[in-house]
């Protein structure tokens, strides 16, 4: 991982009820989803978010495995 790299986890609520996006890239830390295509907005969200960086996102179940990765490359590089 290089430090210009985002790392990203979707991992259900505990009410079942949605997804929280956890990475040290954004703002404040998380943000919560709790709409039809939750897991969808989250990996969208974080794929635009980090559209000028490398981005790892991880989608989690509810036992903690990874369900699904995603892998983007920056769309920007250095001169």
């Amino acid at each position: 991982m290089t430090s210009s790299q985002h790392v990203y986890e979707v991992r259900p609520l505990k009410d079942h009820r949605g997804v929280n996006l956890i990475s040290d890239a954004l703002p404040f830390g998380r943000l919560w989803y709790v709409e039809r295509n939750a897991i969808g907005n989250a990996v969208g969200y974080a794929k635009f978010f980090s559209r000028s960086h490398d981005a790892v996102i991880r989608v989690y179940d509810e036992a903690g495995n990874v369900i699904e990765t995603h892998e983007q490359a920056g769309e920007f590089k250095e001169w």
